[in-house]
């Protein structure tokens, strides 16, 4: 290129005007423009009509001075903007952060990033101060054996010593899952390998599980409708995790043994 570029400059002492191009037709256009063109010598070395716009790059039309007449300029970006709230209390939905562009990019230049970032979130409480969502946590599951190991008689110090609660049960229908859930073979979560969609399953809630003051366990979906999906994840493998709808509330469940868990 530098070659060429003396040769360009002896060849303007000997003819003036050969040299026109870019710099002296004032041109730079953007994208592809049939109208943005001088007369001078193209960088394959041929003189006639030459291209200053930013498709000439492509066609390799370029005026001989398009890189120093048009140079390329990258977009330049500003801070990002502090996080908005959730857009609803009370539910899970997004929030956003965005940033402005300060240079648009010319002439083949580096394009702008993205300008606008979005992030789950949720609010636990209304205005008002008033608890709310908890039929969007997530339920924390295990397999019905593990309860085998864990007695009815409470030892947490949340609850007396001498209370026996019976608890309830959550019937749900699974509506999907990760396919890490099938992957399970480890004799401690190979449970997880029975888990399908379109069954229902049972979930017992009982103490330590259970919490003191509300008596729920975190997850239940107790408040949900029978339309809403919920979510639940397996212990032991967390990538273990799908959805499910509420069916129903009883006091004993009454699912088979691969298809009962409990809270945790």
């Amino acid at each position: 290129m530098k070659t060429l570029w003396l040769a360009l400059c002896a060849l303007s002492r000997l003819w003036p005007g050969t040299l026109a191009g870019c710099t002296e037709a004032g041109r730079c256009c953007p994208g592809r423009d049939p109208a943005c063109f001088a007369r001078g010598w193209r960088l394959d070395r041929v003189y006639g009509t030459c291209f200053c716009d930013q498709a000439c790059r492509l066609t390799g039309d370029c005026c001989f001075d398009y890189a120093r007449a048009c140079p390329a300029r990258p977009c330049i970006v500003g801070e990002w903007s502090p996080w908005s709230g959730c857009a609803n209390q009370c539910k899970p939905t997004a929030r956003v952060r965005r940033r402005l562009v300060q240079q648009e990019p010319q002439n083949g230049g580096t394009p702008c990033p993205p300008l606008e970032e979005r992030a789950g979130c949720m609010e636990y409480s209304t205005p008002q101060g008033q608890g709310c969502g908890h039929a969007f946590v997530p339920a924390f599951i295990t397999t019905s054996a593990f309860n085998k190991e864990r007695t009815r008689q409470v030892t947490s110090p949340q609850w007396s010593t001498d209370t026996e609660d019976p608890g309830y049960c959550m019937e749900f229908r699974t509506e999907s899952l990760s396919h890490h859930c099938a992957m399970e073979n480890r004799p401690l979560t190979r449970w997880m390998q029975y888990l399908r969609e379109g069954y229902t399953v049972c979930v017992d809630c009982q103490p330590p599980a259970m919490n003191s003051v509300s008596l729920r366990c975190s997850g239940d979906g107790l408040d949900s409708d029978g339309n809403q999906t919920l979510h639940w994840q397996a212990i032991g493998n967390p990538r273990c995790q799908g959805t499910w709808k509420k069916v129903r509330r009883v006091d004993q469940c009454s699912c088979p043994a691969v298809h009962s868990f409990i809270f945790i």
